[in-house]
Order: C-alpha cells, then sequence, then structure tokens
C-alpha cells in the first residue's frame, strides 16, 4: 500500500541506487578493518561478480572510495585502502573544506555585487539556465549546467577576476556536484536554492543575494558532512 507524506507524518526517503549500494558495501568493509590500510581490493572481475553488479556501477563506487580518501587507484596494480576513516573528501586538485571556504569568501560577496550590477542579458541568461535545469533529468548534464549556474553569476559581477577564480575551481565544483547528487540526491534541493539566488538577483537586492547564496553553500556543507559521517553498511561486512 503505497502512503502519502502526509499519511506517514514525512517524506517517503530516498532509493538508494545500486552504485551507493556497491559504495556502503565496501566503505563499510574498510571502516569496519575488513580490508585494513595497504590492502589491495578484490579485482573489479572479483568484486562484480560477488556483489552482482555491472563494471560501470563497480567503477562509480570505486571512484567515490577515492574521493572520499579511502582508496588509491595505482596503474596496471589495483586499488589499495589508504585510510579506514573518511576525514575530507577531495574534488580534483581541491580539498572539499579548502573548496568550501574560498566558495564563501568569493561566492557569497560575489552574488551581493551581481544584485547590483547585473545586466538585463545577464538575468536573461540565468533565467535560461535555471529553467533548463529544473527540467534536466540527466545528471552529467545537470551537474555541467550547475558550474555554468555558478559561473553566470561571477559574470554578473562584471568583474573578470571573479569569473577566472570560479573557472579555476570550475573542475572541483563540477566533481562536487555530482558527488553530492550521486550520494546526496542534491538536485531538487539545489534548483530551489538556486532560484532563490536568481529572485534576490532580479530585486535587485544585494542582502537577499548573499543571504541565498550563503544558505545555498550551508546546504552543500551540510550535505558533505552527512556523507562523511554516515555509516551506509555494517561494519565488518566484507565481500
Amino acid at each position: 500500500m503505497n502512503l502519502s507524506d502526509s499519511q506517514t507524518g514525512g517524506p517517503v526517503p530516498r532509493r538508494v541506487s545500486a552504485m551507493e549500494a556497491v559504495l556502503g558495501h565496501l566503505r563499510g568493509a574498510i571502516e569496519g578493518g575488513t580490508y585494513v590500510i595497504g590492502d589491495k581490493l578484490p579485482s573489479e572481475a572479483e568484486l562484480c561478480r560477488a556483489l552482482e553488479v555491472s563494471r560501470p556501477v563497480l567503477r562509480e563506487a570505486l571512484r567515490a572510495l577515492q574521493t572520499m580518501g579511502l582508496t588509491v587507484a595505482r596503474t596496471g596494480k589495483g586499488t589499495f585502502v589508504v585510510a579506514d576513516r573518511v576525514e575530507d573528501p577531495t574534488f580534483g586538485d581541491y580539498a572539499a573544506s579548502d573548496l568550501l571556504e574560498v566558495r564563501r569568501h568569493i561566492e557569497i560577496p560575489v552574488a551581493g555585487y551581481a544584485a547590483t550590477r547585473r545586466t538585463p542579458e545577464n538575468l536573461d541568461r540565468l533565467a535560461h539556465l535555471l529553467d533548463r535545469m529544473e527540467r534536466e533529468t540527466d545528471t552529467t548534464a545537470w551537474v555541467a549546467m550547475d558550474t555554468l549556474f555558478h559561473l553566470a553569476v561571477a559574470e554578473a559581477a562584471q568583474n573578470p577576476v571573479f569569473r577566472r577564480v570560479i573557472e579555476e575551481i570550475r573542475d572541483a565544483l563540477a566533481r562536487q556536484s555530482a558527488f553530492l547528487n550521486e550520494l546526496g540526491g542534491r538536485r531538487e534541493q539545489s534548483n530551489r536554492e538556486h532560484r532563490a539566488i536568481v529572485e534576490a538577483l532580479l530585486d535587485g537586492s544585494a542582502h537577499d543575494a548573499r543571504e541565498a547564496m550563503a544558505h545555498h553553500l550551508d546546504r552543500v556543507e551540510s550535505s558533505l558532512t552527512d556523507i562523511v559521517g554516515a555509516a551506509r553498511a555494517e561494519p565488518g561486512d566484507g565481500t
């Protein structure tokens, strides 16, 4: 029997993807001591057979383990455990904590400048991007537009240095966005946060734009904290 949110008293839990299930299993095995630091994980073929998943699903989970800092892939040798707990995920060249610190110092004031300096063309571009993002169902395409959205806000501030800074961290932003969407189901919530930013820019309110961007980054941090601290598998549940 299907029950609505009002009948159950809360939202229906987000369905766990196959990749999340595999990631949780492997993460639990590492954190529970089945695999210890220095151990090599079984081959992709072995893991696919044991976990009954496709190779693309397994590879996504292995990439997530690396992002979390639990493993490292060594070309021609395999995947090795390098940590037994998640400390600070890494997105490209940057740790999550470093990336978020810079984003707070750059993107919050940038949103304020954009609110008072934006042109009609800037607003049209942001509105068009937002509409596309709200309709998009493919995660990869949405992530690409997510980085374009933050670049467009920087462009609206009418200072090329701001755009250059966001461009420098663009790859890390994309990796972080994909990570949060895959493991945190952030897309719909992020769309709402982006719409609040655009509405503040439309209103020309620097204060509201800064507040909307700060809220967005708060939610990013909260989702990262939840993922890092999550116990997604039973300790010691090895392969």
